[in-house]
């Protein structure tokens, strides 16, 4: 995330969502919770109120904060997604955007 401003922290989060879902097939009625954590240099909203405007407001979710670490990635927003599914676990596609993507170089993008 470049600022931390209300409209990008929800742009941001919005597309992480629709293309977490999208990679996973993960319809609305998979959803159990969800649980974001933002750096401490994200504070001008929650994410959790970007994920209502999409449609989850029945859906329990959770804002957090990341340990502050030196050196970790700034303006950062991690989500936790839990489904209900039958898959494998192997099956899952994890989702990193933007600089998140040097989080984990060991996953498939």
């Amino acid at each position: 995330m470049d600022d931390d401003i209300p409209e990008q922290i929800h742009d941001r989060v919005v597309v992480l969502l629709e293309e977490m879902f999208a990679r996973n097939e993960i319809d609305h009625d998979d959803l159990v919770s969800i649980v974001f954590t933002a750096t401490d240099d994200v504070r001008s909203a929650f994410p959790a109120t970007a994920a209502r405007t999409i449609g989850l407001g029945d859906v329990p979710m959770l804002c957090a904060r990341e340990l502050d670490i030196v050196d970790s990635t700034p303006r950062c927003i991690r989500v936790l997604v839990h489904v209900d599914t039958t898959r494998d676990r192997a099956d899952l596609r994890h989702v990193y955007l933007e600089g998140a993507s040097r989080l984990r170089d060991d996953l498939p993008g």
